[in-house]
């Protein structure tokens, strides 16, 4: 019994007398094309990544194919069949790669992250690729979505292979592990415990699930004024989610916290990317 084959593919406003040609290319994509084309392709296994990501492959939404690629966990070390892990790109004004457990957030990427990667966000597509950091022409980079539900970037020189980046790290690394107005704190010691950010303190217990799991949320101290606003600097953070934001890519740090404090509504902001130079304003409100 077929289950796939080429003629579904085959374009009648073309020349059908054409011949097909199924292609490996010298970067591992696997394409079929016409005979006489050597850069239209009318599928390449690029678009359908399984657990593995290769230099020239792009995660996330491809508008012109309408395509989302994501990266999908084995089962276990010797099944390769689909597991429960995946990585995905958020499609938000800020886009982060995320992790999930049979469908459940349970990881947002840092900055580490980002520093490997191209991010492109434009109308026509939100998508991440693996940078070229190296000058050795004998090496490789790879980044795998792992059976035990972790992100791994490695580099392959000629038969040694060096890990970059592990994710996550830690348990400060657990989506929205705090609760909201809190952060995690990982201490020089290597124990990581929850704080309120300065400005708010616990408050009262909050229903989580039923009735005998309750945990403690921050509140805010005290209400300032609406043109009175006290910002606290925070370093080394990841940014809060970005669903529900406003972003300006021309914007500098002076005039992003300028439009926070003319805004009655605005609770924070940041920089998008402080490698270049301080431009780009996110703002909640």
């Amino acid at each position: 019994r077929s289950v796939w084959n080429t003629t579904n593919l085959i374009n009648h406003n073309i020349n059908i007398k054409e011949s097909l040609v199924a292609e490996l290319l010298d970067n591992g994509n696997f394409v079929l094309r016409y005979s006489n084309s050597k850069s239209f392709f009318l599928w390449e296994s690029f678009d359908y990544p399984t657990d593995t990501l290769l230099p020239g492959m792009k995660l996330g939404w491809d508008c012109a194919k309408k395509l989302n690629k994501n990266l999908t966990s084995w089962k276990s070390l010797k099944d390769p069949s689909s597991g429960s892990h995946v990585f995905a790109i958020e499609t938000w004004k800020v886009s982060h790669g995320l992790i999930l457990d049979q469908g459940q957030l349970r990881y947002r990427t840092d900055s580490t992250y980002s520093s490997f990667m191209n991010i492109t966000e434009t109308e026509e597509e939100v998508s991440h690729s693996l940078k070229n950091n190296t000058t050795n022409v004998s090496s490789i980079s790879i980044l795998q979505m792992t059976y035990i539900g972790s992100l791994r970037l490695m580099e392959l020189v000629g038969e040694e292979m060096h890990i970059k980046l592990y994710y996550p790290n830690d348990f400060c690394d657990i989506y929205n592990v705090c609760g909201d107005n809190s952060y995690c704190n990982f201490n020089n010691k290597g124990r990581q415990n929850c704080l309120c950010i300065e400005g708010f303190q616990l408050g009262h217990d909050q229903y989580v699930s039923s009735l005998t799991k309750t945990k403690k949320r921050c509140v805010k101290k005290s209400y300032s004024s609406c043109h009175k606003k006290e910002f606290k600097k925070m370093k080394n953070m990841k940014l809060p989610d970005t669903q529900y934001t406003t972003v300006e890519t021309k914007v500098g740090f002076e005039e992003c916290e300028n439009k926070c404090v003319m805004s009655c509504n605005c609770t924070a902001f940041a920089n998008v990317d402080m490698g270049t130079g301080g431009l780009g304003c996110v703002i909640w409100i």
